[in-house]
């Protein structure tokens, strides 16, 4: 059995954000671009776009598939199972039309 397949499968997801300032998320895959606007990751439960302003990768362990980002975090969204990004419109975008 390969070793990888064998380490995702134990992998839990949870995301914890911390006044907005800090978030931790494990279960990353990997993480496929970043700046400091959004992050966009694989994780064992799906591709992930966390957007916000400010942010920073404070900490990328892919062994045991935590990442850290540090910054004001606006959104967390998980996309489309192809890893492309979903443009859907907020609720308060369609409220002030």
């Amino acid at each position: 059995m390969d070793k990888n397949i064998v380490m995702e499968s134990n992998l839990n997801h949870t995301v914890t954000i911390n006044e907005r300032k800090t978030s931790v998320i494990t279960g990353v895959k990997k993480l496929e671009s970043f700046d400091n606007k959004e992050f966009f990751l694989n994780s064992v439960m799906g591709y992930m776009l966390i957007k916000g302003e400010g942010l920073e990768l404070i900490k990328l362990d892919t062994f045991q598939g935590t990442l850290s980002i540090k910054g004001r975090v606006d959104s967390v969204n998980y996309v489309d199972a192809g890893g492309k990004k979903v443009n859907k419109e907020s609720v308060l975008s369609k409220l002030f039309k």
